[in-house]
């Protein structure tokens, strides 16, 4: 697991954007370096487990309704699940979602900051998607690592813990 201080691991991946037109979207490759020299402050990375299911929806609108908290304070965010392209565009189409989606189906990116790996679910052991949250500074060091957050609430309490209301 990653924590304050740690170097954010590189990675380059697939990620579905909207269009520079805003109608429609691209395919792109996105490298961390990319993202964090696109921002003023630095990147809201967040990965969750399945695109389209509720607690993800939450999180994802959650995110997307402090879009505009996040960018005045100088924040991009972007979301990263193991979902296949083709299902992160109608994720992003039907819930107006208009920051990156990077679509990891073979964990690489997950496994790297730690957010791929045994947790439970309903009880049960499983491997999966680690639903986690990090800060990353315009330096590429971590400021705030967060990891088994709750959907529901959660973006609130990071705008806060951020000091961001």
């Amino acid at each position: 697991m990653l924590s304050h201080g740690d170097n954010a691991p590189d990675f380059t991946a697939h990620a579905v954007v909207r269009s520079a037109s805003g109608e429609g979207f691209d395919q792109v490759e996105l490298s961390l370096s990319k993202l964090l020299g696109e921002s003023a402050k630095g990147l809201i990375l967040y990965f969750y487990p399945r695109a389209m299911t509720p607690g993800c929806t939450k999180e994802a609108c959650d995110f997307r309704d402090s879009l505009t908290v996040w960018q005045a304070a100088g924040y991009n965010v972007v979301g990263v699940s193991p979902d296949a392209p083709a299902r992160l565009e109608k994720f992003a189409e039907r819930d107006g979602l208009a920051f990156p989606l990077i679509s990891d189906p073979e964990h690489e990116v997950m496994a790297a900051y730690g957010a791929w790996g045994e947790k439970k679910n309903y009880g049960k052991i499983v491997t999966g998607t680690i639903r986690s949250t990090f800060v990353i500074n315009t330096d590429g060091v971590i400021d705030f690592a967060q990891y088994n957050v709750r959907a529901a609430g959660h973006v609130g309490r990071l705008r806060g813990q951020l000091g961001l209301d």
